[in-house]
């Protein structure tokens, strides 16, 4: 008969035994997840990849130098689109940057009540939750109307400049930009806020024993702290603002040529190209729009990776 002390350990064992295989069985789970979605990733590129081979193959390089987009010609070059792409991505994040890690500081600080905080927050990350043909609807009856003057004041005013060189016609880069910065910025706010609380409090407490002031503690300790995740969430905008379509179709013009370069003129971008044309393209015109596609596949992962250095890089720095 067994004594009751060996049969503890026998059971010990068994739990031990037990838990070390739903762990290790947790791990390949977790580890088949991340190789599906890596794989998911790379069929989409190689689907978008066969579809585009015509256009490539016929085009070559020329199709990221050329602005002339004629279906009827058969001339197919994605310059404008990918300028209009990346000019109201950056007019989004120069705006949703500053504005958003602002919200996410005065929301994870104690600057306000508890119960007042907690409202405000909702609200912000509510924001994300809006359709983009609301944004769009809201901007083409509120927006664009409210922009007018002021863009007719920064071309009267600073016309000399090229960037303002155009008399403002309503929609536009700078109106895509502008309701671009406001659909990304509860994404800034709501996950620069969640990097900002995840900061443990040892370190407040430490920079405030040393004699800190509170800005001293948020800008020199706080921020440094976070930067990895405000980065993360930033790249996650710069992707929507990049990928985004009913809102920007609506705003931007949708002309398919560089009249200038002014932001108060009309644009294009590669992902309201594709609203705008696929629906009623064949042939040559199919296989360039998954050109324009594959080219906004690139600039996404290259946008990507370049963050992923700089976390990196400011980590060892740190």
């Amino acid at each position: 008969m067994a004594s009751p002390t060996n049969a503890s350990s026998s059971m010990s064992w068994q739990r031990t035994q037990t838990s070390r295989r739903v762990d290790q069985g947790f791990v390949w789970l977790t580890a088949a997840f991340a190789i599906g979605v890596a794989l998911l990733l790379l069929a989409i590129a190689f689907r978008v990849g066969i579809d585009a081979l015509p256009a490539i193959q016929k085009f070559g390089l020329s199709f990221l130098v050329t602005s002339r987009w004629s279906v009827n010609e058969g001339i197919f070059g994605a310059l404008t689109q990918i300028y209009g792409t990346l000019v109201t991505s950056f007019i989004a994040l120069l705006l949703a940057v500053p504005i958003g890690i602002g919200v996410a500081l005065f929301l994870s600080e104690d600057f306000l009540p508890p119960q007042v905080q907690q409202p405000i927050v909702f609200l912000v990350e509510l924001l994300a939750a809006i359709p983009s043909v609301v944004y769009g609807l809201w901007g083409i009856f509120v927006l664009i109307p409210l922009l007018r003057p002021f863009g007719i004041w920064l071309n009267a005013t600073f016309g000399w400049l090229p960037i303002f060189s155009t008399a403002p016609a309503g929609p536009g880069i700078y109106a895509a930009g502008i309701i671009l910065s406001i659909m990304i910025l509860p994404i800034i706010a709501a996950i620069a806020r969640d990097a900002l609380v995840a900061v443990p409090s040892e370190l407040r407490q430490a920079a405030y024993g040393l004699g800190a002031t509170r800005w001293e503690t948020i800008f020199k300790v706080i921020l440094p702290a976070a930067f990895s995740g405000i980065v993360g969430g930033i790249m996650l905008a710069l992707g929507r603002a990049m990928g985004e379509t009913m809102a920007v179709t609506m705003l931007i013009g949708n002309s398919d040529t560089i009249k200038s370069a002014s932001i108060l003129a009309q644009g294009s971008t590669v992902a309201s190209l594709l609203a705008n044309q696929f629906a009623e393209a064949s042939g040559l015109q199919v296989s360039s729009l998954m050109y324009a596609a594959l080219i906004l596949f690139g600039l996404t992962l290259v946008v990507n990776v370049l963050a992923e250095l700089v976390v990196r890089r400011f980590s060892l720095k740190l």
